[in-house]
C-alpha cells in the first residue's frame, strides 16, 4: 500500500490542530468533527478495501511519515497545554472541545504511531516512539507492549488481555496497573541481570521533565493540561487492547502450556479512514504474527476475526457493557468454535 494515503489522512488533523492554536475559533470544532463525526462516517459510508505493499518495500516512505508524524506530534502537545490550560485565550467551552480534539489525536494517531516506531529495529526510530510515549507520561508501555504484551497475549500474564465477560469498567484499573507494575518486575529483573539501568529510571525522570515544561509554558494550569492529556490517551490506549483481544483466548495444551498466538487471537477492523489514520493499527492479527512488518505491508485475510465496525465506533459500544457484550460475547464464541474449538485457559 503507498504511504500516500496515510499522510493525507493523518497530516489533515495535525494541520487543523496548528490552526486551534494559532486562530482558535471554529479550526477547535472543525478538529473535533473530523477525528470523530467525519471519521466515523468515511469508514461506514466507504468500503473499498485497502491495498497492501510488498514486506519488502516502501520501508523508508513509512518510517519517513512516523517521523514526521512523531515530530508534529511534540509541536501539537505543546500547542494543546496552551490551549487547554487558557493560554491561547480560548472560552470554556472551546477547552473543553479542544481537549477531546487533542485527547483523540493523541490517543488515536500518536500512540499508534509510537507503537510503530518500538517495533523497528533502527534505535533512533524505537528511541522516537519511546519518547512520545515518554511525553505523554506513559513511557513503560515500550517495556510492556514488547515484553509482556506479545509474548503472553490472550492468556491471564497478559494484564491487557480482557476475558469474555469482563467489562471495560473492570478491565481498566488491571490493565493500567498491571503494566505498570509487571513491566517494573521485568525491567529490574533485567537490570540485574545484565547490569544496565533499569528503563524506569528514564520513564519517570522523561515524564518529570515533560511536567517541568508544561509548567514553564503555562504554569500549573499546564500541568494539569498535560496530566489531563496523558490520562485520556492512556485510557484510549487501554480501550484499543480492550476492542483488539477481548474473549480471544489461547488454548490449554494437554501438557498445561498455552497453544502457540494466531490470527484468531486478535480482533480486527476492516475499516479504512480509521485504518490509514492510525496507520493500520486495525490490522492487529498480522501484528501479532510479523511484529516488524512495516504498517502498510500488514494484511486483513478471510478467517481473521473482525469487529462489526470501527475501533472508535466499538470504543464507545464498550462504555456501555450490557450492548457490548450483546453484540460481542456470541462473536468470541463463534471466533473460537471457527478455530478448531479452542478451549480458553481462562
Amino acid at each position: 500500500m503507498p504511504v500516500l494515503p496515510f499522510f493525507i489522512t493523518a497530516i489533515v488533523p495535525v494541520l487543523l490542530l496548528a490552526l486551534v492554536g494559532i486562530a482558535g475559533g471554529i479550526w477547535v470544532w472543525a478538529a473535533l468533527a473530523y477525528l470523530s463525526v467525519i471519521a466515523f462516517l468515511a469508514d461506514e459510508l466507504v468500503t473499498s478495501p485497502l491495498a497492501v505493499t510488498d514486506p519488502e518495500q516502501g520501508e523508508i516512505g513509512a518510517n519517513a511519515l512516523s517521523c514526521a508524524l512523531a515530530g508534529a506530534h511534540f509541536v501539537l502537545l505543546a500547542v494543546a497545554v496552551l490551549a487547554i490550560s487558557g493560554a491561547t485565550g480560548l472560552g470554556a467551552g472551546a477547552q473543553v472541545a479542544a481537549f477531546a480534539a487533542f485527547g483523540l489525536y493523541f490517543g488515536q494517531v500518536s500512540i499508534a504511531n509510537a507503537h510503530e516506531l518500538i517495533h523497528r529495529s533502527n534505535r533512533g526510530l524505537f528511541g522516537l516512539g519511546k519518547w512520545v510515549f515518554i511525553s505523554l507520561l506513559y513511557g513503560h508501555v515500550t517495556t510492556t507492549h514488547r515484553l509482556l504484551h506479545h509474548p503472553h497475549v490472550a492468556t491471564p500474564k497478559d494484564p491487557n488481555f480482557p476475558p469474555l465477560g469482563l467489562s471495560f469498567y473492570r478491565y481498566l484499573p488491571r490493565s493500567l496497573w498491571g503494566n505498570l507494575r509487571e513491566g517494573y518486575r521485568i525491567e529490574a529483573a533485567r537490570a540485574a541481570r545484565t547490569g544496565r539501568a533499569n528503563p524506569y529510571r528514564m520513564y519517570l525522570g522523561g515524564a518529570l521533565a515533560m511536567l517541568a515544561l508544561a509548567y514553564a509554558l503555562a504554569g500549573w494550569g499546564g500541568v494539569g493540561a498535560l496530566v489531563a492529556l496523558g490520562a485520556y490517551a492512556q485510557v484510549q490506549h487501554a480501550m484499543v487492547d480492550y476492542l483488539q483481544h477481548y474473549g480471544l483466548a489461547r488454548a490449554c495444551l494437554p501438557d498445561g502450556r498455552y497453544a502457540p498466538q494466531g490470527p484468531q487471537h486478535s480482533w480486527n477492523s476492516p475499516h479504512w479512514f480509521t485504518s490509514l489514520m492510525a496507520v493500520n493499527v486495525t490490522r492487529h492479527s498480522d501484528h501479532h504474527a510479523h511484529p516488524a512488518r512495516i504498517y502498510p505491508a500488514l494484511r486483513l485475510e478471510p478467517g481473521m476475526p473482525c469487529l462489526p465496525y470501527s475501533l472508535p465506533a466499538m470504543g464507545v459500544i464498550a462504555l456501555f457493557p450490557r450492548l457490548w457484550f450483546k453484540i460481542m460475547d456470541k462473536r468470541v464464541q463463534d471466533a473460537l468454535a471457527h478455530a478448531e474449538g479452542e478451549r480458553p485457559c481462562v
